[in-house]
């Protein structure tokens, strides 16, 4: 049985159709969240339990405001979308380059500035943003792109 911690509490997961993103999203359900499951896969969605589902791609700046909307006053962001191009620098062209960027770093930015006014106002609010092991150690091999090498 479940204590509900989070019972009233409004969550936005992003990639929640798989990995450490539906499994959050899962996890806060249970907890008693009304959970936002987004992703830019429709059919990764369809099998989230206990969540709302939205499509959301968090490379693009419209949709963004509006599943923040969608979700209802936010306390609580969970950012964890993001993606791994395989390669050096010299086999990463400058499009794998601005999707890893664009989805990576510059998609929580702009989740995290459509969330924060509300968590202002309402004066509590958390925001999590997941990063990889990649990002603490020198030198994953062929992830020029994901990590530093």
């Amino acid at each position: 049985m479940t204590k509900q911690h989070l019972a009233g509490k409004t969550v936005l997961v992003t990639a929640a159709g798989q990995g450490i993103g539906r499994a959050t999203a899962e996890l806060f359900a249970s907890e008693g969240a009304t959970v936002s499951a987004t992703d830019i896969n429709a059919e990764l969605l369809d099998s989230v339990a206990g969540c709302r589902t939205y499509l959301l791609d968090v490379r693009n700046p419209v949709e963004i405001p509006a599943a923040i909307s969608e979700a209802g006053p936010v306390d609580i962001l969970f950012n964890c979308a993001g993606c791994v191009h395989s390669g050096t620098i010299l086999e990463c062209d400058e499009s794998a380059w601005n999707f890893s960027i664009d989805t990576n770093a510059t998609g929580m930015y702009r989740l995290i500035r459509a969330a924060l006014p509300g968590m202002r106002e309402r004066g509590r609010g958390s925001i999590i943003n997941m990063s990889s092991v990649a990002g603490s150690i020198n030198g994953v091999p062929n992830r020029f792109v994901y990590g530093r090498n």
